[in-house]
């Protein structure tokens, strides 16, 4: 046993969103009982790789007396997780995966067929696609959408995309740091006037309303930030 760095998880603050569990190379992290676990201290190499895709900050750095870090035993570990079949269930994977139907009230046939209107007036929307320097983006009010809310929200369009330029993407599935500096480069290029998030309310899906918080205070510009939740089942649940 030596004293050495390595990683403390607080488990009042980690949510299970799993987030931290790719970007450690040695494999060190599982989702335990809803929680991210440290597998065992000799896979744990202490450079907290990990630290900047907690979501919850849950995870801080610490010295305490551990087994040294063993890299050749990391190695091996990480062959046998490389190895071993995918299995999702309800406490060790992220919540967004967890496979769920809800059943729907049917409402009553009506020969009344209003027509609406989409409210998308710009493209691209994906943001890994979008240009820094769109001209769409100019003075605009920009709303940043979660791939699965127009999904899940049936009055996406007059609700919340009127009279607003659109980007979607998903911060579980993507690249972060493309999303950060890409942000970071629309702020400084356009007078953006406000900016609204949009998520789904599984914890990986708020990864996105810290990625464009963190993409405003990298491009050194002041915008108006807020933030909207929506349930799986559809609901808007909450509002900031």
């Amino acid at each position: 046993m030596v004293l050495r760095n390595i990683i403390r998880i607080d488990e009042k603050k980690c949510n299970g969103c799993g987030l931290c569990i790719p970007a450690c190379a040695e494999g060190a992290l599982k989702i335990i009982d809803g929680k991210a676990r440290l597998v065992k201290d000799i896979y744990c190499d202490g450079l907290g790789a990990c630290l900047g895709k907690c979501p919850q900050d849950a995870i801080t750095i610490i010295q305490r007396e551990a087994e040294e870090f063993n890299e050749k035993a990391a190695e091996e570990h990480i062959k046998t997780i490389q190895k071993a079949p995918t299995v999702h269930t309800r406490s060790s994977g992220c919540p967004s995966t967890q496979t769920m139907q809800f059943k729907k009230e049917e409402e009553p046939s009506t020969n009344i067929t209003e027509k609406r209107e989409s409210r998308l007036s710009t493209w691209p929307i994906q943001l890994k696609l979008m240009p820094p320097n769109a001209p769409f983006l100019k003075n605009a009010d920009l709303l940043i959408a979660a791939d699965c809310v127009p999904f899940a929200y049936v009055d996406f369009h007059e609700d919340m995309l009127k009279n607003r330029t659109l980007a979607v993407g998903c911060p579980k599935l993507d690249d972060a740091s493309l999303y950060r500096n890409k942000l970071a480069e629309i702020f400084r290029m356009s007078n953006i006037k406000s900016v609204t998030v949009v998520n789904m309310e599984v914890p990986c899906c708020f990864g996105l309303h810290r990625l464009v918080k963190e993409a405003i205070e990298l491009s050194g510009k002041t915008v108006p930030l807020r933030q909207e939740t929506i349930s799986i089942k559809g609901e808007k649940i909450a509002q900031n």
